[in-house]
């Protein structure tokens, strides 16, 4: 393996560590020490490759957006039936809420930080969907409300029981295995909530 190789597969050895540390055990406040422990590689190598924590979190903040974004597509760029995107939509959000349990809770205390934030979605794309939402609930497939409040349901029922993971893994007694099954047979559950046929 060439010098190169072996300097690139450091840097993404790093990386994923530090994301595993962030999305997977929630352990946003992991020094540049326990990440280095965790990925086996001397604490120099991340300043080396990042320069900083900061830098490194920069990047993984970065990361943690671009999944976001992924998921917003299924949304903004299907011409599918609104359900099917919506089901779709859910589906993406809950697979990567068992790849990455804490990934939305990270980029809101990044957030709160004040981190560079970048919008998920514009604002001429919100407004279809929001169009959208009016139209089903014309047609009766959705309860009347505000289409805002169709979306805050959505995230709520998606990213609630991640965001509280730990709590409710203590209180009733499951553990990772059982949690993740859990969410995994959230799907229909939430399309049934969402939607009245």
């Amino acid at each position: 393996m060439s010098n190169q190789a072996k300097k690139d597969q450091t840097q993404e050895l790093i990386k994923e560590t530090a994301k595993n540390l962030f999305f997977v055990k929630g352990k946003f406040d992991a020094t540049t020490q326990e990440i280095a422990d965790e990925a086996g590689v001397n604490r120099t190598l991340i300043n080396y490759y990042f320069r900083s924590r900061d830098k490194l979190i920069q990047i993984i903040f970065d990361e943690a957006q671009r999944v976001e974004q992924e998921k917003s597509k299924i949304i903004q760029n299907s011409d599918l039936p609104f359900k099917e995107k919506i089901s779709k939509f859910i589906e993406s959000s809950l697979s990567t809420s068992l790849q990455y349990p804490y990934l939305e809770t990270y980029i809101v205390s990044q957030i709160n930080k004040g981190t560079c934030h970048h919008r998920e979605i514009e604002e001429d794309i919100l407004n279809e969907m929001y169009s959208d939402i009016e139209k089903e609930m014309e047609l009766g497939n959705i309860e009347k409300m505000a289409p805002v409040q169709f979306i805050l349901n959505m995230v709520s029922l998606l990213v609630f029981p991640s965001a509280i993971r730990p709590l409710f893994m203590e209180n009733l007694l499951i553990n990772d295995e059982e949690y993740d099954k859990i969410i995994s047979e959230r799907k229909e559950i939430i399309i049934n909530m969402l939607f009245k046929n």
